[in-house]
């Protein structure tokens, strides 16, 4: 993996007017803190950190953080964004050592096709996204695949399914849902509709019978009262 080499600068004023100007010129403002040495502000140039981040690893790329020309190895801990624009607004960046372990979030990715579930007209709902682990910053993977193709209707897949690289741990509930086959609530719709429609047929028969059978019964009453009307006028 190539190395990954991210320049910050310190001295930057802290508070909110001065950090929306820095972002105005292309800057983003960032704490660095982590094993055991105080926090230290600096900041990242918008440009430079995106590449950082943009590469197969994505936020848990292991980033060389040059400060004062002095490099220490870190992560991006957390990244808070504009609700609306989405846009950057500050970076936390935690110290690490390369031979201790750190906790970090790493995607989970399908891979196959749940054709079972889909010829029933079923699909595959993603309970969890992303897998809390524990492991050393050189053997952190990029992401978790969990195949999905021998899954029918009903079936789910749970953490303890998850195949975990050599050295990489996590703590999750193994018992937690990763992913569940299940019927799409359109077609649930379409088998009530079905059903209703076949009940109110079913009803509709039923109660054309029971006119037909009055009606039998009326005329064979009617066929009575005629037969002992002729009797009485012999």
């Amino acid at each position: 993996m190539d190395e990954i080499v991210l320049t910050a600068a310190t001295g930057r004023t802290i508070g909110t007017r001065p950090s929306r100007r820095l972002r105005t010129g292309g800057g983003i403002p960032a704490v660095v803190y982590g094993l055991e040495q105080d926090p230290v502000t600096v900041t990242v140039e918008w440009p430079d950190l995106r590449r950082a981040i943009t590469t197969d690893a994505g936020l848990n790329a292991v980033i060389q953080l040059e400060i004062d020309g002095k490099r220490q190895l870190s992560i991006v801990k957390d990244i808070q964004r504009h609700p609306v624009r989405r846009d950057v607004l500050h970076v936390d960046f935690i110290r690490i050592d390369p031979d201790r372990a750190v906790v970090v979030d790493v995607p989970i990715v399908f891979v196959g096709e749940a054709e079972e579930v889909i010829n029933n007209d079923g699909m595959v709902d993603q309970n969890m996204f992303a897998l809390t682990i524990r492991s050393t910053p050189a053997n952190i993977p990029t992401e978790i695949e969990i195949d999905i193709s021998a899954l029918t209707i009903g079936d789910s897949l749970r953490v303890a399914d998850l195949v975990l690289p050599q050295g990489v741990t996590t703590e999750v509930d193994p018992e937690d849902a990763v992913a569940v086959a299940m019927i799409t609530r359109s077609t649930l719709d379409a088998i009530a509709a079905e059903e209703e429609a076949a009940a109110a047929a079913l009803a509709a028969e039923l109660a054309e019978e029971g006119e037909e059978g009055v009606e039998g019964e009326e005329g064979a009453e009617a066929s009575g009262d005629d037969g002992e009307a002729d009797a009485s006028d012999e």
